[in-house]
């Protein structure tokens, strides 16, 4: 926030207690995130700024009525195109929630739209009620055995940092690269090294010579770890822990027994992805609070690590806290157990209320035509999807985990037609298929993957991470074909298909990965994806379609599926589907 003389000495003049505060806050309890301990007396408000706690006297007077005033949560690492919403849409969803601050990583539509998709994200997220600050993607495309719609260098990524809501440089999923020092990746990690210095890690299935490796790289944080140990490893070694809670990725559970008095500050909380339905029904930040206060944490530890852990940890001197010289962001809470949000504040005004926004109407311009039309896909036959099997009827097949971005490699028998897999419900054995979608290429990647249960029909995506082709999972090719043509008619979205016609579809025609309508209608689509796969007979503990995203991901072991086919993430390198 911008300081100038007037302002300066406005504020030393309100917290001197010589004019009256624009706003004060009577009949509060605190949470001080500095000693964490509640303490009481009046907080003053001068310009969206806190200038005191004591005795203040105000031209406007909030009564806390003995509520908790507590600073607002802060998303640590977040993927809003997992929402499926803008930036402007989304602010609407998690300001109720009690997050007035997000760091985001626009690494999905700058893999399919490159610049113009990162220069979308940050003009949508302008003058917004919500603080939405960007790190850069480090790897577009996200790595060398799969096609994104974009490549992106050192030098295409350093005038970004001329924008003041830049922070720095995003999760650094490539470790192939990392480990072969690859001049690529050093050239963007010396760069920003000059410019901020913020660095942010991915390292999903590694052990501690890569935190190492990391480590010396100037990376700082990671949100990959799902046990103990692994956190416990990176604790030790200097990182930040960003303890994730998302639509599929869930660690919280596991990793809050790492945390405690001795290393609690260098904890925080992120989604990373969370889908539109999550958020609204669930939460965001506040979701991560409250479920870390049931499984035993203190809630003042939980509430520090929500917003002063994550505000020192990305370098924001003004964010976190109930103090003077600190933003007038924050929440009033009914209950401190249950993280009870009654009214929500940015810069000192209400935006929320009673889990609606309230805030001043959000309107943007439409993006441009380039970001509509992002779905290129051949012709395909039956042909195309067919798998070869040998003559011992063995293959390597995808297991998926329920609520979990790693797989199984599995290696089991199938059922073959004149040596061509045929998927089986009894065996739960289905077709993957990833389709290039963004050059024409006329890639396609054929697998198999076993645990979705799925006894017809097909599903398919573009919001396949994270490159995002086209993904599709079915029962037969006839539903699978038209899963695809599907989603190329609608310019992206997502689709269920049975006996070749169309249950439910949700159009994303942004990048193929956001919808231009606005979030309740969004959310209206996915109740009908939601009941289209009942249609289906689906009755999983787990999301099918955010689990279908991932599978394409080749950076988190053990199997995946690109376009160039089959994916041994530990070997990394492409494998055939028959053994």
């Amino acid at each position: 926030m911008n300081l100038d003389k007037t302002l300066l000495k406005k504020r030393i003049a309100v917290a001197s207690r010589r004019i009256p505060a624009d706003t004060v806050i009577k009949n509060a309890r605190i949470i001080d995130v500095f000693n964490l301990e509640i303490i009481e007396g009046d907080i003053a408000i001068a310009d969206g700024m806190f200038v005191g706690v004591g005795e203040f006297d105000g031209k406007q007077i909030i009564d806390a009525e003995n509520r908790y005033v507590c600073p607002s949560f802060i998303d640590a690492h977040v993927h809003i195109e997992s929402s499926m919403v803008t930036p402007a849409e989304f602010s609407k969803v998690v300001l109720p929630h009690g997050v007035t601050t997000i760091i985001t990583d626009p690494h999905e539509i700058a893999n399919v739209s490159g610049e113009d998709g990162i220069n979308f994200m940050l003009e949508n997220s302008e003058d917004l009620p919500l603080d939405v600050f960007f790190m850069l993607p480090s790897c577009v495309p996200a790595t060398s055995v799969e096609n994104s719609g974009a490549k992106l260098s050192a030098s295409d990524l350093e005038p970004f940092y001329r924008h003041k809501r830049v922070l720095g440089l995003a999760e650094v999923m490539d470790y192939p690269s990392l480990l072969a020092a690859d001049d690529q990746l050093v050239d963007k990690i010396v760069m920003t090294s000059a410019h901020t210095g913020h660095i942010d890690g991915h390292l999903a299935g590694l052990d501690t010579d890569a935190i190492n490796i990391y480590k010396a790289a100037g990376v700082r944080t990671d949100h990959e770890c799902n046990t103990v140990e692994d956190a416990r490893e990176r604790l030790r070694r200097g990182m930040y822990l960003l303890i994730r809670e998302g639509s599929v990725a869930k660690d919280l559970e596991s990793l809050i027994p790492v945390v405690n008095h001795h290393n609690a500050r260098r904890c925080l909380f992120c989604t990373d992805d969370k889908h539109l339905d999550d958020l609204i029904l669930e939460g965001s930040i506040d979701h991560n609070v409250r479920s870390a206060i049931r499984y035993g944490l203190d809630p003042l530890i939980a509430i520090q690590m929500a917003s002063l852990n994550a505000a020192e940890c990305y370098g924001f001197r003004q964010k976190g806290a109930i103090a003077p010289g600190y933003e007038a962001d924050f929440l009033l809470l009914d209950e401190l157990d249950s993280i009870d949000i009654k009214e929500v504040y940015k810069s000192g005004k209400l935006v929320a209320r009673d889990g609606e926004y309230v805030g001043s109407l959000v309107k943007k311009e439409d993006p441009g035509q380039n970001l509509l039309d992002t779905v290129k896909v051949p012709g395909l036959e039956k042909k195309d999807l067919q798998i070869t099997i040998g003559k011992n009827g063995l293959a390597n097949i995808i297991g998926i985990i329920p609520n979990q971005l790693t797989t199984i490699h599995l290696q089991e028998s199938v059922v073959a037609d004149n040596g061509v897999f045929v998927p089986s419900s009894k065996k739960d054995q289905q077709k993957l298929v990833v389709v290039e979608r963004h050059k024409n290429t006329g890639n396609i990647g054929l697998g198999i993957v076993k645990g979705f249960g799925f006894k017809n029909g097909a599903i398919a995506t573009t919001i396949a991470h994270d490159s995002h082709n086209i993904v599709a999972m079915g029962t037969n090719d006839e539903d699978l074909l038209m899963a695809v043509q599907s989603l190329d008619e609608m310019n992206g979205g997502l689709v269920i298909i049975r006996n070749s016609e169309v249950l439910a579809s949700l159009s994303l025609p942004i990048a193929g990965l956001m919808s231009d309508q606005g979030f309740r209608s969004i959310a209206t689509g996915l109740l009908q994806l939601k009941q289209g796969l009942a249609d289906l007979g689906f009755n999983g503990e787990f999301n099918p379609f955010l689990t279908l995203s991932f599978l394409t991901l080749p950076v988190i072991p053990a199997l995946k599926l690109t376009d160039l086919g089959l994916f041994d993430v530990k070997a990394f390198q492409h494998i055939d589907v028959s053994l």
